[in-house]
């Protein structure tokens, strides 16, 4: 995954609404509709927040009549995942290091 990539899904992860609509497209397909009902705000609103969804890479949109049903991709998340990664051994080792030696973390 390249740096613009990465950038796209912060950025999108970034808003709260729209890491609520992941919470509610991890297991189950949706249309805008669907999840424009489980927010206040317009399906105008719900569609411009699955456009930068979409465009991060985090779901997937497909076509069921004239509907478009999203759902998440759990591989658009692989760079946050690697991310976060690399930030664990630092932080385990001081974990550790406080442990053995008893000391506020």
């Amino acid at each position: 995954m390249n740096a613009a990539a990465d950038d796209d899904v912060f950025k999108a992860l970034a808003e709260p609404k729209r890491r609520e609509m992941l919470r509610l497209l991890r297991s189950d397909a949706m249309s805008v509709n669907e999840i424009a009902s489980r927010f206040d705000i317009t399906q105008q609103a719900v569609s411009l927040h699955l456009k930068v969804l979409h465009g991060a890479g985090l779901v997937s949109e497909r076509r069921d009549g004239t509907r478009r049903l999203y759902l998440v991709r759990p591989e658009g998340l692989l760079g946050v995942n690697q991310f976060i990664d690399e930030l664990w051994p630092a932080a385990l080792r001081r974990l550790k290091h406080a442990v053995e030696t008893n000391r506020d973390i």
